[in-house]
């Protein structure tokens, strides 16, 4: 994501996701991929627990897929999104659901109406992909309420490390297992480019650790914490149940 930039009196965010919403709309489109169908948002659905009348803000929203089950739980949703022709997809696909804001996710505190606003902020699958981690939480903490809750839905950063991880094979014992090349040192990853275009977006690898003590900072202290495997009813092998490839947690806001 890079900076915003003021043109004819208009915010405009500058992102790497406007060449690639035509693809990536096709593969994730109105409901969802099928991890987000089948794990990413039933996750998120399980850490947020929404309440009729509550506000709901949804970091990074893409084309919008978590809004129907916001709206469903009567509570009142919110997604912003720093790629105009995501948003362009989100407002045709869920318009009626809630509204759409063009926003940098580092830098909320231009949009004053947003500050402590709402009861609950969700990044899913969306913070893996924002850089500095700091000013991203910090300006989610900014839109919450006291005692508001912040919840992280991303691939699990001990065991998916993009370019860096990978299944390997013991032939010695039959079976399989997760190969792990590096996972302290935090960086930045160029992702493969979509099919037919020239587009790419960039990734974020971070430990643990790193998204905990963030938190903290912010004032958002864990209180719930998932590890999702690939899918526990389909997975082929022992393997997939044992080895997580979504990370779900819980945080709240204790101090303003």
């Amino acid at each position: 994501m890079t900076p915003q930039k003021r043109l004819s009196g208009t915010l405009r965010v500058r992102t790497s996701w406007d060449p690639v919403a035509d693809w990536y709309n096709g593969w994730v489109g109105k409901r969802g991929s099928d991890h987000h169908r089948r794990l990413a948002i039933p996750a998120v659905l399980e850490l947020l627990e929404p309440r009729p009348g509550e506000h709901i803000l949804d970091i990074g929203a893409g084309q919008g897929v978590l809004a129907p089950f916001i709206v469903r739980a009567r509570a009142r949703y919110t997604g912003l999104d720093a790629s105009s022709r995501l948003l362009e997809f989100a407002r045709k696909h869920h318009g009626e659901q809630g509204r759409f804001l063009l926003a940098d996710a580092h830098r909320l505190a231009e949009l004053p109406e947003l500050h402590q606003r709402f009861d609950a902020a969700v990044f899913l699958l969306s913070l893996q992909d924002m850089d500095p981690l700091a000013s991203a939480l910090t300006s989610a903490a900014w839109t919450l309420r006291h005692g508001g809750r912040l919840i992280l839905l991303m691939t699990h950063p001990c065991f998916r490390v993009p370019w860096q991880s990978g299944w390997g094979w013991d032939e010695r014992r039959k079976r399989a297992f997760r190969r792990i090349e590096s996972y302290l040192t935090p960086f930045s990853v160029p992702m493969q480019p979509y099919p037919g275009g020239n587009g790419a977006t960039r990734s974020f690898h971070r430990p643990l650790q790193a998204y905990i003590n963030s938190l903290a900072e912010c004032g958002l202290l864990v209180e719930r914490l998932r590890e999702i495997p690939a899918d526990k009813a389909r997975a082929e092998n022992l393997d997939n149940r044992e080895i997580p490839l979504f990370l779900g947690l819980r945080a709240r806001k204790v101090k303003t």
